[in-house]
């Protein structure tokens, strides 16, 4: 995992695990920070941002779109206080990445 900027959570990647963990029973999940590439961009106090790679069974015969719909339901009112941007990627098991 990156490493945290010092106004964010020391925990937040840890807390966006711990979420789609429970929320889409996520058997892999990889979270980049990379909100240092961002820093001094409009918006970038507002929260991290994130590169996150989610695989879950949850995800088999959904869309693309339906997942990233998932994913932001799942991580929930951190979409408001934390996270600013997130890049995504979704498969379920045994698809291609």
């Amino acid at each position: 995992m990156g490493a945290l900027l010092p106004s964010l959570p020391m925990d937040m990647m840890e807390t966006i695990d711990h979420a789609l963990r429970e929320r889409l029973h996520a058997q892999q999940i990889e979270i980049i920070d990379d909100s240092r590439k961002h820093a001094g961009h409009a918006g970038a106090g507002s929260g991290g941002h994130y590169t996150v790679t989610v695989i879950s069974a949850d995800f088999a015969g959904k869309s693309a779109l339906e997942r990233h719909r998932m994913v932001y339901a799942a991580l929930g009112d951190l979409m408001q206080r934390g996270i600013h941007a997130l890049a995504l990627t979704t498969r379920a098991p045994g698809e291609a990445g």
